[in-house]
């Protein structure tokens, strides 16, 4: 069965082909487009789909769009209701609706050749769910939390897996949203709401939870849901606005709904955990399981062996989670998701051509992790090109820059080659063997997706990598995963004897990660990096 998944409804639209049961392809939009995240999530954007990332994942698959099974969209309209009767303040929300009933036929128009009828809603949620649990390796049955900003008329769903049915236990209808209340404070605190979420997440380790109590009561959880009243964030803290300094009270408030959301999620996860009937598993997806440290405290406070995030846990997972779920309906048993390297990927030949037409002086070397390797532990800085891009926001050795994490300026030194707040931490990724050594917490973690403890005796040999708080957003390698990642880190080990480098997204502020070798280059000409490392090839900057 061969079934195309579409995200387009809000934000992050993205495609995803799966393939008698293989997910075969899956990109964002933003990709391609260079638009961040797509387009932003107003209901004047509903009609705009990932053409561009739905052609792609086609032309991968070797398939035509007369070749589909089905075309798996993940929103129903028909589930939808008056936004005014959900409490929702959009007059125009009316209109996303009406787009998400034409999706057959833009869809058509944009992918020729494809019958209408083939098109098929997901509710939103659904697809979520199974963006999580039908993706990921499993012997038994998953429990399954999907938390975001909103779907159809909810905004949270606790269900049980067993197999590859999924049985709802609760969701959360709006207004009441933690999502939207994110959002909310994203937006008060002077950010890009639906974008910079993550950015309030780091601001919160600057603060203290002192608005605690306040909080407890405006936001309940009771019985597998929860309520949000109404929040006068300007009683807390005023709005900022521009690039106006941030405050103490910006931290404090930031910490204090980090917190109560961190206690939120634990009692929907032990509401679960009983509903369920007592699963070690719990898989989690929705824009709010990218809160890195809300899902580590969940692993840790919670009742569950093991707690599995989609690493595309925001909307665009949703065009996997909505293919899969489709493809349930077929004869083929699902696999779980390859990794996160679904999206485009260039042969040697094609690189090395695009070296040639860029005039830019190049060597092959021996080894590119060797070379890269050896850059780094003369406190260099990479651009780490390899292999197919990334699905989801995170760079996990694909499309990375890369630093030396033994010096305390590395921090301030990233964060202005990527134009971002000096506040923001930046990730270290070490191999998977070596990771208890040096961190504490859920290990191995190959998504970047918990906040783990950095072992005191570390804390000084890696200071570009520890936040504030004394914890860091781990990746760990697997050599049978990443060979070569886990040769470039095995290198550094040999040569600096830290088995950890600095590892960020490939790209500057406000713009999608680098993915194609022309994008590559760009970067490497307008940013004081030191070496691209781009398929087997080195350039370096001192030969500019």
């Amino acid at each position: 069965m061969r079934v195309l998944g579409i995200n387009a409804i809000f934000h992050d639209p993205a495609a995803a082909l799966v393939v008698d049961g293989r997910v075969v392809a899956a990109a964002e939009e933003e990709r391609f487009s260079r638009r961040k995240h797509g387009k932003r999530p107003v209901p004047f954007a509903a009609w705009e789909l990932p053409d561009l990332a739905a052609a792609w994942c086609l032309e991968a698959g070797g398939l035509r769009p007369a070749d589909l099974d089905a075309v798996a969209y993940s929103f129903d309209p028909s589930l939808c209701r008056d936004a005014a009767d959900l409490g929702l303040a959009d007059p125009w929300d009316w209109l996303r609706v009406e787009y998400a009933k034409r999706a057959p036929q833009f869809l058509a128009s944009a992918l020729p050749g494809l019958d209408p009828a083939k098109v098929r809603f997901v509710p939103h949620h659904v697809a979520h769910a199974a963006s999580a649990a039908l993706a990921m390796p499993r012997d038994g049955d998953a429990a399954v939390l999907v938390l975001d900003g909103r779907g159809e008329v909810a905004s949270h769903l606790a269900g049980v897996y067993r197999g590859d049915a999924l049985t709802p236990l609760f969701t959360q209808e709006l207004p009441h949203s933690l999502g939207l209340l994110y959002e909310d404070l994203t937006r008060h605190l002077g950010f890009l709401h639906s974008s910079d979420e993550y950015k309030v997440m780091a601001l919160a380790s600057y603060g203290k939870p002192r608005h605690l109590a306040a909080f407890r009561d405006l936001v309940r959880a009771a019985d597998g849901g929860f309520t949000v009243a109404p929040v006068d964030w300007a009683g807390f803290a005023p709005r900022r606005t521009g690039d106006a300094e941030l405050s103490e009270d910006h931290a404090d408030l930031a910490s204090t709904v980090q917190t109560r959301l961190e206690e939120v999620i634990l009692d929907l996860g032990r509401w679960l955990h009983d509903a369920a009937g007592g699963p070690t598993t719990i898989a989690l997806a929705g824009g709010v399981a990218l809160n890195c440290v809300a899902n580590a405290r969940l692993a840790h406070e919670g009742p569950y062996e093991r707690v599995w995030i989609q690493p595309a846990a925001g909307d665009s997972g949703t065009a996997l989670g909505a293919a899969l779920h489709v493809a349930t309906t077929g004869a083929d048993p699902l696999q779980p998701m390859p990794g996160v390297d679904l999206g485009r990927g260039w042969s040697d030949e094609e690189i090395e051509a695009e070296l040639r037409r860029a005039a830019l002086p190049y060597e092959r070397p021996d080894s590119i992790a060797h070379a890269a390797a050896r850059v780094l532990a003369g406190d260099g800085v990479v651009a780490w090109f390899q292999g197919r891009s990334e699905y989801g926001p995170r760079a996990l050795g694909h499309r990375s820059l890369l630093a030396h994490p033994g010096r305390s300026d590395t921090t301030a030194r990233m964060n202005d080659i990527k134009g971002r707040e000096q506040f923001r931490p930046i990730a270290p990724m070490v191999r998977a063997e070596r990771a208890a050594e040096v961190f504490e917490g859920v290990l191995p973690s190959p998504y970047m997706l918990f906040v783990h403890g950095v072992r005191p005796q570390w804390r000084d040999r890696i200071p570009a990598v520890v936040h504030v708080d004394g914890t860091a957003r781990v990746q760990t390698v697997d050599p049978a995963d990443e060979p070569l990642v886990a040769a470039m880190l095995a290198e550094f080990d040999r040569l600096t004897g830290i088995p950890v480098v600095v590892n960020t997204s490939l790209n500057t502020a406000g713009r999608p990660m680098v993915d194609t070798p022309r994008e590559a280059m760009e970067l490497f000409g307008s940013a004081p990096v030191d070496l691209l490392a781009i398929g087997p090839f080195a350039v370096h900057r001192r030969r500019l």
